[in-house]
């Protein structure tokens, strides 16, 4: 599996899902803030299986080697 969420992209899933979730739990939102369940997973796991389909990637691999 080839990381390709970016420490930005994976800060923004991460917070998004927390918030997301908190609506949900707390009625503020509907049963679809669950799904923020998924942003917090691939933010944490820095990959995204519809950005691989897709071709994209935000993750920059930073080894030190140039």
């Amino acid at each position: 599996m080839k990381l390709n969420v970016g420490n930005l992209e994976s800060f923004l899933r991460i917070f998004a899902g927390v918030c997301l979730l908190y609506g949900a739990l707390y009625g503020a939102i509907g049963s679809w803030g669950y799904l923020g369940v998924v942003l917090m997973a691939t933010g944490l796991g820095r990959f995204c299986p519809l950005t691989s389909l897709l071709g994209i990637s935000t993750y920059r691999c930073e080894t030190g080697s140039h």
